[in-house]
């Protein structure tokens, strides 16, 4: 691992960006993708100033030396939090829907965001203890934008459809179909393109 690595690398287990990084130390974000991408090196009075922010040694971001302490040997991975996080999600969704089939009953949405709001405690308990923070959060959000939205998007339907068409309504974790077709459709469109666009945001942003 070289210097451009060990910055790089110390940005993404802190969880901020290239514009961050760049506002603590009172460089332009260019010149942070350079000193990532080998294009430049800091210089002297930077690299003091990475080493403080980071709290590491300035030997550690010149030569790599730096000495692996026990608390860093024990420090999760949130990447893992992430992945407990979706499973309960995805779990509080199908258990929702589950329930609705069977009993019809809008306390189905109720069992479904408490399991939802355990597997998003699991994902920030990740972000504050773990490592690969800003992995983990593009991991987790990429995927559970589509599980976290539907419920919401579902019941503020339901509701709308039954102020507007007077069709009979309650909470549910899916929308429901009523005297119109086109704002059903309407409904999935949105939820489709709504994930789509917050999908293609975080890959554009991991990218940087």
């Amino acid at each position: 691992m070289n210097m451009a690595d060990r910055i790089q690398h110390l940005r993404k287990s802190k969880g901020i960006s290239q514009e961050e990084l760049a506002d603590k130390v009172g460089v332009s974000r260019q010149a942070v993708s350079k000193w990532e991408s080998e294009q430049s090196t800091p210089d002297i009075e930077k690299v003091i100033l990475l080493s403080n922010f980071f709290d590491v040694t300035t030997d550690y971001l010149l030569k790599g030396i730096e000495p692996i302490t026990e608390s860093d040997t024990e420090r999760s991975d949130a990447r893992i939090f992430s992945l407990i996080g979706s499973v309960f999600n995805f779990i509080g969704l199908v258990v929702a829907i589950m329930i609705w089939n069977k009993e019809q009953t809008s306390s189905s949405v109720a069992v479904g965001l408490i399991l939802m709001a355990v597997g998003i405690m699991v994902f920030v308990i990740g972000q504050f203890i773990g490592d690969n923070k800003e992995k983990a959060s593009f991991l987790f959000w990429i995927v559970n934008v589509w599980i976290l939205i539907l419920m919401p998007i579902s019941c503020i339907f339901n509701f709308l459809q039954g102020i507007k068409f007077g069709h009979w309504w309650t909470f549910t974790p899916i929308p429901q179909l009523g005297n119109s077709i086109v704002s059903y459709a309407l409904c999935w469109g949105f939820y489709l393109m709504f994930c789509i666009v917050v999908d293609f945001l975080l890959i554009k942003h991991s990218k940087r």
